[in-house]
């Protein structure tokens, strides 16, 4: 019998080595995955974009990136108008290197799904096509791209963006950033409206706090 030669015998160990790994990832996307938002149905208080982001507010926010490094922190500054079934949300940000930026969502109550659960769809400049998900109970859970620029060329990244409301006043969002299919980062975010908002803004977005 003809014996396999080392350079053979280390190919063969990389290959089941990449395999095993492999393997390993998409086992932990899988377990990894997220739960449809009609699960949460009987959560209380029940959000309603409309009402919850109608007039001012304010949020605190910070990116990570895939391993749990806090990458960048932001402030923001927001006002919410409505018409009908339309909500319109002008977002005001200051990032903590000094950076100044401001997107316009305009979002729309699209109609209700035969499980309870409520449609909508979005758009802003940095979002390709449309964002489009569904609020039960009181979460709201939709999806999107976001073009961002990069090094100097424009790259885009995919969101799974959660929001949960806590009380009248206070709401945590969570968006979990991915490209090709791999989480590289996330961003957390807490939204203060009514008399908390009140109570702390408007925000200064002239300099970083020090």
């Amino acid at each position: 019998m003809r014996r396999s030669s080392p350079s053979m015998m280390r190919r063969l160990a990389g290959f089941v080595f990449t395999a095993l790994v492999t393997l390993g990832l998409l086992a932990g996307l899988s377990a990894c995955a997220r739960k449809d938002v009609a699960t949460l149905a009987d959560r209380q208080p029940p959000l309603d974009l409309a009402d919850f982001f109608a007039g001012d507010s304010v949020a605190y926010g910070i990116f990570e990136d895939r391993f749990g490094n806090l990458r960048r922190q932001f402030r923001v500054n927001m006002t919410g108008t409505v018409e009908g079934d339309t909500l319109t949300l002008v977002e005001d940000f200051l990032y903590d290197d000094g950076e100044r930026a401001d997107r316009t969502w305009v979002i729309r109550r699209t109609g209700v799904e035969a499980d309870g659960s409520v449609r909508y769809e979005g758009s802003a400049a940095d979002v390709s096509g449309k964002a489009s998900g569904r609020i039960a109970g009181n979460a709201l859970n939709w999806e999107y791209d976001v073009v961002l620029e990069m090094s100097g060329r424009s790259v885009e990244v995919h969101f799974d963006d959660w929001i949960y409301r806590q009380d009248e006043d206070v709401a945590i969002n969570r968006a979990f950033i991915s490209k090709f299919g791999l989480e590289i980062g996330s961003v957390t975010i807490v939204f203060l409206r009514g008399r908390a908002a009140a109570a702390v803004g408007p925000l200064d977005l002239e300099t970083w706090p020090q």
